[in-house]
């Protein structure tokens, strides 16, 4: 080793040594809660660090850490649990680092690590993997687990800055762009990243200004009601206005407000916002309105949150049924027990909750039988694959089917296609949202919404019949012509298509009951037309009426299902229209099976749904019950610490309670309750004084003044207490 660089090491160790000596000396260099380097000692060793890295032309890396969920955490379960993930995140920070590594915390839920000799920038990447897993498991709490979700940003010398105050404040923007990555992330700083935060900044000064400014607004979305087709209510949905720029939607600017602690800020304006049109709405005669409101996580966790709920629904004097609260599983899961306390208050102010969100990989069943939720809303990207995608259709019909035994109503979100609402129809869901049936409104345009008032097709509702409907396919337009001659004195619907495409194109617009398709067609023959009609239309009669006859593809058609009847041209008018009408009845034999089991589950529904609000007034009656015998008791237990005498009576007179310095003035005491007090105790009565409300008695050579209290003006207790002082006439 050369003598210089050996004289160098010998001087960095005795400055470490001496450094070290230093903080023993000083604990204002260390973090009380976590033993960690405080940010005054972070300064000194990076300096340090970035001298030898300097000297040796060494790679050296600053991690900049944080918890971004710690504020939610300390909201909703305390200090002291926000401390305990605190302490136990820096020891598992401190152990995945080596002995010469600094960890320091640098402010509220950041912490930092220098890296004094990293290799490369993968061997950073690797470390920042392991510490991710290391933050990973639970923190034990209170018989649960708090869970941390770490974002990570690094700035790596000598590219990233030539000194600790530059690679420090590159570190925090990198780390700044690995939580908008939701967590669990990290993120090397580059100079697009430097210009995205410079750009997320100057959002943050503006959305600070938004509220003030009244630059926020709400659209509103309606809910169509499946077995009525009108509207249901409809979903408040924030937007921002810039100054300059164009409408944003909420996911645009939300996720930035929960990082800056904007978002109750933000919830509180859009409940006051859609309570006073609900006001609004009222007062001009529409008092049916009901509107459902997003509530975010660290919103939900607020110890004053459902305080906060109740003074503004009493602030516009709107009817708490008027309001439904969408709650995500993600604020579940922050805290169960606190979220179902929360719940439970809520739903005794009167309010709707629905459970938003549901069918997300997050999602349980088990949600639904834990918590008292009205609704359900299964997610927007379920409802996506429901048509196509066998799994999402499956996972439908099982949320639809759990919620309806519980007594719990089902709504699909991201309803695009008259397919989509279709399937919902069928399987039971019980109100839809979407671009289908409208696109989020302003204020005015809801209202114009409502006085139309705008409704789902007939042919869309859950019991409703529709017209009979005949699709009639042939590449020939004079055999398609003469078809409709014949068979429009029978009074069907009649559409008519010239190849299976036009065919398929038609049916995704129109319902229909029966198919009429011509088998030699160019394009697509019809057995292939009528197959992907049975693959996406299951519910029609399929025939084939042709003179041109392929058996092979026939006969797979029909053994297939595709194809209920097969007829050949010419045909017989008398016949042919038989036929048809038999592919009518059977169709319309199913539709009746279908409309009757669509009913029976409808009712089944509704008796879960009664049996379910039976069960919530039965529990609210219990619990009411429990209070009332622990305010009973506590009221016992201080009439009987009293030293005045005092004696119970109920509605007729008889002694119901007696106290114990009544019972020294009467050694009978015990056996005085049930008796009438007017028999026992006349003691109690001057001569013709009765039972009047002040009186005075004689009782073992005392004088005592007789008060009687009537029971029940203010609560609907019966009879009347009756107290004794020791008069201070003289007998």
């Amino acid at each position: 080793m050369r003598t210089d660089e050996l004289a160098y090491q010998t001087a960095v160790a005795g400055e470490r040594q001496a450094s070290a000596d230093h903080d023993a000396a000083c604990p204002v260099l260390r973090d009380p809660l976590t033993g960690l380097a405080s940010s005054i000692l972070l300064n000194d060793r990076l300096t340090q660090a970035l001298g030898c890295a300097a000297h040796r032309g060494e790679l050296l890396a600053l991690l900049c850490l944080g918890i971004d969920n710690l504020p939610q955490v300390r909201d909703g379960l305390g200090q002291e649990a926000a401390a305990r993930l605190l302490a136990d995140s820096a020891r598992r920070l401190q152990a995945c680092v080596k002995g010469h590594d600094t960890v320091a915390r640098l402010g509220d839920h950041e912490f930092a690590v220098v890296l004094g000799a990293a290799d490369n920038a993968d061997d950073v990447g690797l470390l920042c993997e392991e510490l991710c897993a290391a933050m990973a498991p639970g923190v034990a709490w209170q018989g649960g687990q708090v869970h941390g979700h770490l974002s990570i940003g690094i700035a790596l010398f000598p590219q990233d800055g030539p000194d600790a105050a530059t690679l420090l404040r590159h570190a925090g923007e990198a780390r700044a762009g690995a939580r908008a990555r939701h967590g669990g992330k990290y993120q090397f700083y580059s100079a697009s990243l430097n210009q995205r935060s410079r750009a997320r900044t100057d959002m943050e000064v503006a959305l600070r200004l938004a509220i003030a400014r009244d630059e926020l607004q709400l659209q509103y979305q309606p809910l169509a009601d499946l077995q009525s087709g009108a509207i249901a209510g409809m979903e408040a949905l924030l937007r921002w206005q810039p100054p300059t720029g164009a409408l944003a939607d909420a996911g645009h600017f939300l996720p930035l407000a929960e990082d800056i602690d904007l978002i109750a800020a933000i919830g509180n304006w859009v409940l006051r916002r859609a309570c006073r049109d609900l006001r609004d709405w009222r007062a001009a005669g529409r008092a049916d309105v009901r509107i459902a409101i997003n509530v975010a996580p660290s919103q939900f966790h607020q110890r004053r949150y459902v305080d906060d709920v109740a003074a503004i629904l009493a602030e516009f004097d709107v009817a708490p049924a008027a309001l439904t609260l969408e709650i995500t599983e993600v604020a579940l899961m922050l805290d169960s027990t606190a979220s179902a306390d929360s719940l439970t208050r809520l739903k005794a102010l009167g309010l709707q909750l629905a459970l938003d969100d549901f069918g997300t990989g997050q999602s349980s069943l088990n949600n639904l039988t834990r918590y008292p939720f009205d609704q359900v809303k299964i997610d927007r990207e379920v409802v996506r694959g429901i048509v196509d995608d066998s799994g999402a259709a499956a996972l439908s019909k099982t949320i639809i089917s759990m919620a309806h035994n519980l007594g719990i109503r089902v709504v699909a979100e991201g309803v695009e296609t008259e397919g989509q609402c279709d399937f919902l129809r069928r399987n039971m869901c019980d109100l839809v949202q979407g671009y289908f049936f409208a696109p989020p409104l302003a204020l005015d345009g809801m209202a114009l919404l409502l006085d139309e008032p705008r409704r789902l097709p007939p042919h869309l509702l859950r019991v409703k019949r529709q017209p009979r409907s005949l699709l009639l396919v042939d590449d020939e337009h004079n055999i398609v012509s003469a078809l409709k001659r014949l068979l429009r004195a029978d009074g069907y619907q009649i559409f008519t298509a010239h190849s299976g495409q036009e065919g398929l194109d038609l049916l995704e617009r129109h319902p229909v009951d029966v198919i009429v398709s011509d088998q030699r067609m160019p394009g697509m023959i019809g057995a292939d037309f009528l197959r992907k009609a049975k693959q996406l239309y299951p519910a029609t009669i399929r025939i084939m009426l042709s003179g041109y006859t392929e058996l092979q593809s026939v006969t797979d058609a029909v053994n297939e299902g595709a194809i209920y009847k097969f007829l050949t041209k010419p045909w017989e008018d008398a016949l042919l229209r038989g036929h048809i009408a038999e592919a009518f009845r059977l169709k319309e034999i199913a539709d009746e099976n279908e409309r009757l089991n669509l009913e029976v589950r409808t009712a089944n529904h509704e008796l879960a749904a009664a049996n379910r609000r039976m069960e919530e007034l039965l529990l609210q009656k219990q619990q009411q019950i429990s209070r009332d015998e622990i305010s009973l008791s506590v009221a016992h237990e201080v009439l009987q610490r009293l030293p005045l005498p005092v004696i119970g009576l109920d509605d007729q007179g008889m002694i119901a309670f007696i106290n114990g310095a009544a019972e020294r003035l009467f050694p009978r005491g015990a056996s005085l309750l049930g008796n009438e007090v007017s028999m026992v105790l006349p003691a109690l009565f001057s001569a013709g004084a009765g039972a009047q409300a002040l009186h005075r008695a004689d009782i073992g050579g005392a004088r005592f003044d007789v008060a009687v209290y009537p029971m029940g003006e203010r609560s609907a207790a019966r009879g009347s207490l009756m107290t004794l002082s020791r008069s201070e006439a003289a007998p």
